[in-house]
């Protein structure tokens, strides 16, 4: 039984919300965020840039307070203002590739993410679970939710449907070409039946934001067991996120990208590839595979098929089957020597958004020696490793949409 529940969010005024929302500080060029910072005072990266005010670079403690600063002075100065009504903010992005999401942002339970009703797909890392439950306890808000899916609902379709007749609160179009509208549903009807229809959902999913879901749970332990009188209905309990059906999300590949051929030559690569592959030279016209365990290779010049000889690779488990952990069994850590592909420096990683040529090129400027590229997980896949308590390897995912920060603000 999932537990989804309206919340008293804090917005921008709605002159201000395209100055203000922005993408994660880690997604803009140095130029594109001085760009921003000097000429757009409203954009949410002042309040987690504190020191770009300062002219130098503050980290840790120090940062998070100053980002805390920065965060009441909006309050202010009214940029932002709190809503005084708890409500479900429904939520609809149209991309440039007039791909649409729709769903609802709203406050998912710490409980539920404890006892397994929100499942999770990926590994996440201690210490920047750490970091990051530090930072929130001192700023004590979260700007960024959490991407969670669940399977689609004609019940709750419906009343987004009708909540998206009425004009919207904000709509706003950022120079990705992206158009964002949220409607703030407050109507206590209305909310109850999403929330009942919420209740009789025995799992759902995070899609993206395993970081963010983790330190808010880590959060939330913290202050439970400060807090002689804990209810179950301080702020804390819950973490920001953002809804969407199943249908309406988008999954990319991620494709691989290999410093070295860890001392081969590339006839001897393509022997040892031989006894596990059926590898076929596609020449130079670029190549992208169209199923499942079947990988794409880029190396010195040309494109290759790679087909997976299944009689001499086991499925044991869902996680057998899953392409990304197939490249790595069989030829990153085997053969390339990749041990860690979270951490080791001859990797790298490119979104299947981003066109193979993208690839090609790094390769060909000898930034690279070999790329792979494969089909995407489908969400059965990751829904299934999530049931199977299993975890995929990173970058498994490139995960649409992405919500920009600042947008709705959840307060701890």
């Amino acid at each position: 039984m999932a537990r989804i529940d309206p919340f008293k969010a804090v917005r921008p005024t709605r002159d201000k919300v395209s100055l203000v929302a922005s993408r994660s500080y880690q997604t803009y060029t140095q130029a594109e965020r001085e760009a921003r910072l000097d000429y757009n005072p409203f954009s949410f990266l002042h309040i987690v840039n504190p020191g770009y005010k300062y002219d130098r670079e503050i980290t840790g403690t120090e940062r998070y307070q100053l980002v805390r600063n920065r965060y009441l002075e909006f309050k202010e100065d009214s940029i932002f203002v709190h809503d005084e009504t708890a409500a479900y903010y429904i939520y609809k992005i149209v991309d440039r590739d007039y791909q649409e999401f729709n769903g609802i942002v709203a406050a998912a339970s710490a409980e539920d993410y404890e006892n397994n009703i929100i499942k999770r797909h990926e590994d996440t890392i201690e210490y920047r679970e750490r970091i990051f439950k530090d930072y929130l306890k001192t700023v004590g808000f979260n700007a960024e939710p959490v991407l969670l899916t669940y399977p689609d609902n004609n019940v709750i379709s419906k009343i987004i449907e009708e909540v998206q007749q009425e004009r919207a609160e904000f709509e706003f179009t950022t120079t990705y070409r992206d158009t964002h509208y949220l409607w703030k549903l407050e109507d206590i009807d209305r909310i109850a039946v999403i929330q009942k229809e919420f209740e009789k959902l025995p799992t759902i999913y995070i899609a993206d934001g395993h970081h963010r879901s983790a330190s808010s749970y880590l959060l939330y332990q913290d202050e439970k067991n400060l807090n002689p009188n804990h209810t179950g209905k301080e702020s804390y309990n819950h973490f920001m996120s953002f809804l969407i059906p199943e249908s309406e999300l988008r999954i990319h590949e991620f494709n691989r990208l290999i410093k070295d051929l860890n001392g081969h030559t590339k006839e001897e690569f393509l022997i040892q590839l031989d006894t596990i592959f059926r590898i076929e030279n596609r020449g130079i016209m670029p190549y992208k595979p169209s199923k499942k365990h079947h990988f794409s290779m880029y190396l010195d010049g040309e494109f290759y098929s790679l087909y997976l000889r299944k009689a001499l690779y086991n499925f044991e488990t869902s996680l057998d089957a899953l392409d990304p952990h197939i490249l790595y069994k069989t030829i990153l850590h085997p053969i390339l020597g990749i041990e860690d592909p979270r951490n080791d420096i001859r990797i790298d990683y490119v979104n299947g958004k981003k066109d193979i040529i993208n690839v090609k090129d790094k390769i060909d400027n000898g930034e690279f020696a070999v790329g792979f590229g494969m089909v995407p997980v489908d969400i059965n896949e990751m829904k299934q490793i999530a049931d199977d308590g299993l975890k995929m390897p990173p970058k498994s995912t490139f995960i649409e949409p992405k919500l920009r920060s600042g947008v709705t603000i959840y307060e701890f």
